[in-house]
């Protein structure tokens, strides 16, 4: 008990560290230089903290293929914690849901790091991102985006929904399909790392930092590169990211039946 308690404390205080020194990092190479408009700066600040993050929380990541070098990345997902391990790979500009802008900590972090937030109940905020996708992979920058439009416990691949593909499927950018899953060494992955359902931020993120060693796994696709309806888009990358799940999930976790989106 003693033990996990110093572990816990130290962590918050590395952790608190880490974004206190981020925050005086994009202060000074992004803001005051004059380039909190550059997409690309915002998003290598953001993959330098992520780095730095994955230290703090004490995350351990192997990696199986080739990273996107440009278009659209999509993956699944269990939390937030996805997009610290697949931001600190490369510079990615992410999709995330408007709540996450007032959550502490990472609600700040996430609006720094130029994420595009959306309320997805909302069909016309998917349409307003058409012009936002374009400028991130004009850039040159990743533009992540987690399909499922919810995270779940990971036992399962949720239906992908086809309009974020829309831009997507309309430029002819490239997708890269991932799968994210994790490992504990102590703890439970479905409540102590996947962020899902009634979960509430602040007590879920004590749990977090309460496990002794995270081990995330991440698995990249072939990019879909031909052309093809956003439809025919969701349905193929779906496919892709639960052939890989079946693959590299770890051998404990018993499979559960695939989900095919119609």
């Amino acid at each position: 008990m003693i033990g996990k308690y110093c572990r816990t404390t130290g962590r918050l205080l590395i952790f608190s560290w880490v974004i206190a020194s981020a925050a005086v990092q994009y202060a000074l190479t992004v803001w005051l230089a004059g380039k909190s408009g550059r997409i690309e700066a915002r998003a290598a600040w953001m993959a330098n903290t992520s780095r730095r993050l994955l230290g703090a929380l004490n995350i351990e990541v192997t990696r199986h293929g080739h990273l996107p070098k440009a278009g659209v990345l999509a993956a699944n997902h269990l939390g937030y914690i996805d997009i610290v391990v697949l931001g600190a790979a490369q510079p990615t500009v992410f999709l995330s849901k408007s709540e996450v802008r007032n959550w502490p900590v990472f609600g700040p972090l996430a609006a720094c790091a130029g994420t595009l937030f959306i309320r997805r109940e909302r069909k016309t905020d998917v349409v307003r991102f058409d012009e936002a996708f374009a400028q991130v992979v004009d850039a040159g920058v990743t533009l992540g985006i987690f399909p499922e439009g919810t995270s779940s416990d990971g036992h399962r691949v949720l239906p992908f929904h086809s309009s974020l593909f829309a831009a997507a499927a309309a430029a002819r950018w490239p997708v890269t399909p991932a799968w994210i899953g994790y490992e504990v060494e102590d703890g439970s992955v479905e409540s102590d790392v996947a962020y899902w359902g009634e979960m509430t931020f602040l007590s879920h993120f004590l749990r977090l930092v309460q496990i002794k060693s995270v081990r995330a796994t991440v698995c990249y696709g072939g990019a879909l590169t031909e052309a093809l309806d956003r439809k025919e888009m969701a349905r193929r990358l779906h496919r892709e990211v639960g052939a890989m799940r079946e693959r590299f999930r770890p051998a404990g976790n018993a499979p559960s039946p695939a989900i095919i989106p119609g």
